[in-house]
């Protein structure tokens, strides 16, 4: 059944449900991914390159490095590299976790999976202490995975429970809603970081063990309140289903040939992408390294970006309404660029700078990327959802990899994260390049979607 074939009131009570795990999986992505554990590991792995704790004991900067299978690593560049591999490894798995989802009979249980077992990982998160960057390291890149093989299955559900007209609203909803969420669990663990000054790795350490129950806790809900469906058009492919699941990722690979537009887009899509992730992933790491805040100002100006990013995400999607999703993605990756470069500029311990800038990234954040991920759903063909967004989700929330090498690599070589930050434009001018040759309306046509009123 398809979302304009559902009872009005039943699919507005789906489409609340489906918010729910923007909900769920934000405090993850916010109070650990993009605040508190890329410094936190950074942490550990300079404790245990130079023996002692860096920054906050001794105001020494670390420059020894790791010795990770026979290479020299700077501890400072490690969790950068850590997210490369776990997108490397996504590249891998998650094709064929969209395959598997795309022939399911419920996304409903296969997205509880996927998000229990990274809600797990991200629990264990807890144990990380001392000098023990290995368990940490192991942790992110398997939290990751499990994340990103999550939202495969959530975002390819965003096409049974709304239809192409909605899909801009609804997915602004959801993106609001989670840094709803997202911030009011942040909002608790800044008390704490503050409560706890003088145990700020315990601190720490709880926090991380919160985004996890959060994650777990509050999944039940789109577990429990959208419907189970049967598959729609699944590629005839022999075999069992992960056999099939393999023939059916061979054949979208084939054919995402014959989708030029979508084939554009999604290569826009993962370079501009990287560059925003790479930014919301070194945001921490650069506000304590380089600028010399404390954990406590980096976690209240990601405080700032939650909720200013929710009426950036609400507002992006009354205009996009009225303009069309494509032409506000255009204008938000401008900012993005001129965030890049404000952000390279900034002084050191410049409080307001900072916090303005945190104010620009809110507004922008989320109406790029929840529009990005709307239009994105009208270039697909009916029934292959889930393997497609699983490309999708290749250069999504934090599953993205060029970026952080860059980023990583340009530390290494400079022992600065302000050159490492600069670097970044080059994927925002990329994604612009391509998403200029995107003919939208062309696009919808060519995937055999109906045009929405306005593109």
């Amino acid at each position: 059944m398809t979302a304009a074939e559902l009872d009005p009131d039943a699919r507005v009570r789906e489409q609340k449900a489906w918010y729910w795990y923007d909900w769920a999986n934000s405090a993850f992505v916010t109070t650990t991914a993009a605040v508190l554990f890329a410094p936190y590991l950074t942490s550990v792995a300079e404790k245990a390159a130079c023996g002692y704790v860096t920054d906050e004991d001794k105001h020494i900067k670390c420059t020894q490095d790791l010795h990770v299978l026979g290479l020299d690593v700077s501890a400072g560049s490690l969790v950068f590299y850590l997210v490369t591999a776990a997108t490397i490894l996504s590249a891998i798995v998650l094709p064929i976790v969209g395959a598997i989802a795309d022939r399911s009979a419920s996304k409903p249980r296969l997205l509880g999976g996927f998000a229990w077992a990274g809600s797990a990982m991200a629990m264990l998160m807890f144990f990380v202490a001392g000098s023990n960057w290995q368990l940490g390291a192991v942790l992110l890149v398997f939290a990751t995975l499990f994340l990103g093989a999550s939202l495969v299955v959530y975002d390819s559900i965003l096409v049974d429970i709304a239809d192409p007209d909605e899909r801009d609203t609804v997915s602004s909803k959801g993106w609001a809603l989670g840094y709803l969420g997202g911030g009011l669990l942040l909002a608790v663990n800044f008390v704490l970081l503050t409560v706890m000054s003088d145990h700020t790795e315990m601190a720490v350490r709880i926090s991380l063990l919160s985004a996890g129950v959060w994650w777990a806790v509050f999944t039940i809900i789109p577990v429990r309140g959208i419907r189970s469906r049967p598959p729609v058009n699944p590629v005839a492919e022999p075999g069992g289903l992960v056999q099939a699941s393999f023939g059916q990722l061979w054949h979208t690979l084939k054919d995402l040939r014959g989708y030029p537009v979508t084939l554009t887009f999604l290569l826009a899509y993962l370079f501009y992408n990287d560059g925003i992730q790479t930014v919301i992933y070194a945001a921490s790491v650069y506000g304590e390294k380089q600028l010399g805040f404390e954990k406590s100002t980096v976690l209240m100006a990601f405080l700032v970006v939650q909720f200013v990013g929710i009426a950036g995400a609400l507002g992006f999607g009354r205009i996009a309404n009225r303009i069309g999703a494509f032409k506000v993605i255009k204008t938000g990756l401008f900012i993005w660029l001129v965030v890049v470069v404000v952000g390279w500029l900034i002084p050191n311990d410049n409080l307001l700078l900072f916090l303005l800038l945190a104010v620009a990234i809110g507004v922008v954040l989320g109406g790029t990327q929840a529009l990005s991920r709307s239009f994105y759903s009208q270039l697909i063909p009916r029934g292959r959802e889930a393997e497609y967004f699983s490309l999708y989700q290749a250069c999504e929330r934090g599953t993205s990899w060029i970026g952080t090498l860059i980023f990583g690599l340009v530390h290494q070589w400079t022992d600065s994260y302000r050159p490492a930050l600069l670097a970044l434009m080059v994927l925002f001018v990329l994604g612009i390049a391509l998403l200029m040759r995107v003919d939208p309306r062309r696009g919808i046509q060519e995937a055999g979607n109906d045009l929405p009123a306005v593109v």
